[in-house]
């Protein structure tokens, strides 16, 4: 819809109107749509980590995330490095990026599956979002040194998982996804045995920080200097 001059108050307006005129309207995928309809509240929660990466892997030519889902907060990431790759074992969210795809924002999606290969080619910054504790801890190993091969011997890795502590607090269906969570001295412990600094943080719904462990609802892993 174009707005008439006369009913529109502002030229900042008008050229709003203008531009969502001339391009075709965007979908979110099927991750977000969901939270949309039933907890609007999660979708912030999770651009809020999107946005932490994005700010932590400024300027980055290249990045991977690992585990993408729908990739729909992705776009976060895009808008601060020069090129995102996404991966996740489901070709149906692949499938679903691919039906979704925007010029201005396309995406190099791929089927992927961590735990059995690396990628072949390595990346400044791979980060990682609430996959983690869908690993089986027999797994972990595998999936975290594929994610080391796939990255440059300077290259920066984030994880961010919910906390051991929060899952009192977890839906029954998350509980039954959610075979590998953490308390945030584990995955600092854990994340060490593959890179020579970890810087963790805390987080408790969309705010990020540095604060206790146990009362943190979610944590996040800076990694830097793999072993």
């Amino acid at each position: 819809m174009i707005l008439d001059s006369e009913k529109t108050d502002s030229h900042y307006y008008e050229e709003l109107f203008e531009k969502i005129a001339s391009q075709s309207p965007e979908t979110l995928g099927s991750h977000y749509n969901y939270s949309w309809k039933t907890d609007p509240r999660r979708m912030l929660f999770a651009f809020s980590r999107y946005k932490f990466v994005g700010k932590m892997f400024e300027g980055f030519d290249s990045v991977l995330e690992v585990g993408c889902g729908d990739a729909s907060a992705t776009r976060l990431v895009q808008q601060t490095v020069n090129k995102v790759v996404v991966t996740d074992f489901d070709q149906t969210f692949i499938q679903d990026i691919e039906s979704r795809q925007q010029p201005d924002w396309h995406l190099d999606a791929r089927v992927h599956d961590m735990v059995a290969s690396p990628l072949q080619e390595n990346f400044d910054g791979i980060f990682s979002l609430d996959v983690l504790e869908h690993i089986e801890a027999v797994n972990e190993d595998a999936f975290l040194k594929n994610i080391c091969l796939s990255l440059n011997k300077h290259g920066s890795l984030i994880i961010g998982i919910p906390s051991l502590e929060s899952q009192t607090y977890a839906s029954e269906a998350s509980k039954f996804g959610h075979v590998n969570c953490k308390s945030g001295n584990e995955l600092r412990d854990l994340m060490k045995k593959y890179f020579h600094s970890v810087f963790m943080f805390s987080m408790n719904d969309e705010v990020v920080h540095t604060g206790f462990f146990p009362m943190a609802h979610y944590l996040i892993a800076v990694c830097c200097d793999k072993k």
